[in-house]
């Protein structure tokens, strides 16, 4: 387009593979790459599932966002101040050392974007094949407004973390406070635990119980979680 081309029916030359892949949409010449997204997605699945000969008895879901740094003008580029520089954020889930999803994702939002939808997803898989087993939690974080909506359109035992807010925070404070007099006392990173029963105001349909870590850390920092 740049040196004139405006019709772009016409062959355009690309020294990439990728090149060619990318103008498919204009001309099926080099459509000689398909896939089927939801098959992928199902395949790890599938993977994870057949590498039992038993069920387990327990499923732990690991969910975690990362960077992947970008040095050019890719679209959805963003800046991430967490990670200080231009990235996408991809979201992970593991069981064990198996990968269960592969999310790419623009940096602009939340980390825990999306993985109501994918942990219901890979849970639904999981008790096709073993109904009724196992349990899930996830370290991402995910807003209080939202694990409703997991917790409740999935049968069984379920466990994820919730993200901090004020309301949290004030309810244990009385624990970060314990925690910060152990770590003036031991010289030592901290932790006190503690439990409650807990609901937001109106996104919830029951209270839930929750258990909260409180962490006076070496750098000097208190933390729930």
């Amino acid at each position: 387009m740049l040196s004139g081309k405006r019709d772009l029916e016409e062959p355009l030359a690309g020294k990439s593979t990728l090149n060619r892949l990318e103008l498919v949409g204009r001309s099926g010449r080099y459509h000689k790459i398909g896939y089927s997204a939801e098959s992928l997605d199902r395949l790890l699945g599938d993977l994870y599932l057949e590498s039992h000969s038993t069920p387990p008895a327990e499923i732990v879901l690991d969910l975690d966002a990362t960077d992947i740094p970008l040095y050019g003008h890719q679209p959805e580029r963003f800046f991430h101040g967490y990670y200080d520089s231009y990235c996408y954020l991809p979201l992970y889930i593991f069981a064990d050392d198996q990968l269960l999803c592969a999310r790419l994702r623009a940096a602009n939002q939340d980390a825990a974007a999306g993985a109501v939808e994918e942990v219901s997803r890979i849970v639904s898989q999981v008790r096709e094949r073993w109904p009724g087993r196992g349990s899930c939690c996830g370290p991402t974080p995910l807003l209080p407004r939202r694990v409703d909506g997991l917790v409740r359109d999935q049968p069984g035992r379920l466990r994820v973390r919730l993200a901090r807010n004020q309301r949290l925070q004030k309810i244990v404070g009385a624990q970060m406070q314990q925690a910060r007099v152990l770590h003036q006392i031991t010289g030592k990173a901290a932790r006190v635990f503690t439990e409650f029963t807990y609901r937001t105001h109106k996104s919830w349909s029951r209270p839930r119980r929750v258990v909260a870590k409180a962490e006076y850390l070496d750098k000097a920092r208190t933390r729930a979680s």
